[in-house]
């Protein structure tokens, strides 16, 4: 049976957001080898998560949760009139919210956008890698102090590194966060 893939965490399998671990899922009943390792915020907390279960929606709508905050999206704001909130398709924030697992990070998960729609997770990343993609990434790291960007690691110590990409243009952008 083929993976479901994930439009805004293309490399969630990769980036260990699902674990090689027998069960059955918590949501539909059937016997897994993939186990959902991320954030899921819920009342209920289920057992076992399998990636179908995330990738239809049914994981969130039985447990009434969400893998990624609805706030924690770039630009949105719970007051709709206020005036730098971005107005975004519901669509695109279900999407984000109830149909995409979420990374690891130190803090709370923040999703970023342009183009004026979510962007995909590509992965963890570091000083190097930011260094490469300098000139793309300046919106994100021109008041970045150099020690600052020197400190980022893929591991997140001290500083984690979370690279996306625009699904529209394909333009990189970056958010960082500390314990």
């Amino acid at each position: 049976m083929d993976l479901p893939k994930f439009r805004l965490s293309p490399n969630a399998y990769a980036l260990n957001l699902f674990v090689a671990e027998s069960g059955i899922c918590s949501c539909c009943g059937q016997a897994r080898e993939l186990k959902y390792n991320s954030s899921f915020y819920s009342r209920e907390e289920p057992d076992y998560l399998c990636p179908w279960c995330i990738a239809d929606g049914s994981a969130a709508q039985r447990y009434e949760g969400e893998f990624n905050d609805y706030l924690g999206i770039e630009g949105v704001s719970a007051d709709p009139d206020e005036p730098d909130s971005i107005v975004m398709d519901r669509v695109l924030l279900l999407e984000v919210c109830e149909r995409t697992p979420s990374y690891h990070s130190w803090q709370q998960e923040q999703w970023l956008v342009h183009c004026d729609q979510p962007c995909a997770f590509v992965g963890y990343t570091d000083h190097t890698e930011i260094k490469q993609l300098e000139q793309e990434l300046q919106a994100d790291i021109a008041n970045m102090p150099e020690r600052y960007l020197q400190a980022i690691s893929k591991t997140g110590d001290p500083v984690g590194g979370y690279l996306f990409r625009c699904v529209k243009c394909g333009t990189h952008r970056l958010h960082t966060d500390c314990s």
